[in-house]
């Protein structure tokens, strides 16, 4: 598989904004997680972009859903946003959010 997913990152205050470009695969997974290990301290919200994937794979969509836990140990709330937002988060809906304790 191609790791071809290109992810834009912007922090605003206690935000952290990250926009997914072209496909979400297995290696796009570790990149995601990586991203937000590196980028989460100190934020109490995460938005993850999603109107600019291409495709987004099953079995890998699976992978990532359980990986969330890498967040377990922090307060922060995630929402997935955008057009493929439906198809990468852990919920059937449009706007993820859940708060980890």
């Amino acid at each position: 598989m191609a790791n071809n997913l290109q992810i834009f990152v912007h922090r605003d205050g206690g935000s952290l904004h990250l926009k997914l470009v072209n496909d979400f695969d297995r290696n796009s997974v570790y990149k995601l997680l990586g991203a937000l290990e590196r980028n989460c301290h100190g934020v109490s919200r995460v938005y993850i972009y999603t109107s600019c994937l291409k495709e987004i794979f099953p079995l890998d969509r699976n992978v990532f859903q359980k990986k969330l836990d890498i967040l377990k140990s922090k307060s922060i709330s995630v929402a997935i946003t955008g057009e493929s937002a439906s198809k990468l988060a852990p919920e059937e809906n449009y706007l993820y959010q859940s708060i980890w304790a």
